[in-house]
């Protein structure tokens, strides 16, 4: 038998992710092995992440193993990843994906309306958002596992937090959500839903075509691949409010996406339609870049330092 050792995080969501994988690659004569690390972004709690730097946060830690060969792949949500991996790396396989939006969990029923609210959130992107279409909203600087956010929230200090649906759910705290936020105002960032499996080139070969038949599924290859593609072009990081969100119509990919002023102000957004992904991602971050998304990432970088 051969043995395929995961590496992964030591958060239960990152756990959860790592043994949905493991379950899809325990057949045909593997096993997997869980080798658990924290990484910077682990680490690090009391900082937000945009100061703490958007590349590598929650990945060098376990890109070194996987370079070593103390551990075959990497198990990522696929929106922590950086747009550029490192010489040698590749994502050989993107899951399926569902519960794409961001979602409001709190205790308490949410009004959106309300000028008193006090919502949770470490993201550039969905401060932004919020600034743009519900400006009235309070925000407050939110790290740590999802555990540990919801219980700074059930302690007082804020009304509700902004998370990804997708973590949400599988973590069973789907009775926590009282909104639903629209795709189409809170458009996700790139990945979000889907969890990548990341390896090194030196990968046994059989490892590998064996993780990639369990585990890819080839309709989010393509929309990662645009998505991707888009937040590259852009050196999106979790840093940079910009966003993306491609889907399949038959055999196209339509992607729609765009950036935020940090201050929300201003909100640039367009979509395209095309076959390749990667060219559908290419272009529509030129298109972004030259219709104002330039000025708007050059002020975000002077900010940020």
């Amino acid at each position: 038998m051969k043995t395929i050792r995961i590496g992964t995080r030591k958060s239960k969501l990152a756990v959860w992710q790592a043994d949905y994988v493991a379950d899809l690659l325990e057949a045909d004569g593997f096993t997997t092995e869980k080798v658990l690390i924290e990484t910077k972004g682990d680490k690090i709690q009391d900082v937000a992440i945009a100061k703490i730097g958007s590349k590598g946060v929650f990945t060098e830690e376990l890109e070194a193993l996987l370079k070593s060969g103390e551990v075959d792949i990497a198990v990522h949500s696929a929106k922590d990843l950086q747009s550029s991996l490192p010489d040698g790396f590749d994502i050989i396989a993107f899951s399926e994906r569902a519960f794409i939006e961001d979602v409001i969990v709190s205790e308490k029923e949410i009004d959106l309306s309300s000028k008193d609210l006090v919502l949770g959130t470490s993201s550039t992107r969905r401060i932004a958002a919020l600034k743009h279409f519900y400006p009235h909203i309070q925000t407050i600087d939110m790290r740590g596992n999802l555990q540990t956010r919801i219980s700074k929230m059930q302690s007082g200090v804020c009304d509700g937090l902004i998370l990804a649906h997708a973590g949400v759910h599988r973590m069973d705290y789907d009775h926590l959500v009282k909104v639903k936020l629209p795709i189409d105002a809170f458009i996700p960032p790139v990945g979000q839903g889907c969890i990548a499996v990341e390896a090194h080139r030196n990968i046994d070969a059989e490892k590998k075509q064996h993780i990639y038949q369990k585990v890819n599924n080839s309709g989010v290859e393509k929309q990662l691949l645009a998505e991707r593609a888009y937040l590259k072009k852009l050196e999106g990081g979790c840093s940079i409010p910009v966003f993306a969100f491609a889907s399949l119509e038959d055999d196209n990919i339509r992607l729609k996406g765009g950036i935020f002023s940090l201050d929300g102000k201003d909100r640039i957004i367009y979509e395209l339609l095309g076959k390749d992904p990667v060219n559908v991602g290419t272009s529509l971050a030129n298109k972004v870049l030259e219709n104002g998304g330039m000025e708007i990432l050059k002020e975000i970088k002077k900010h940020l330092g």
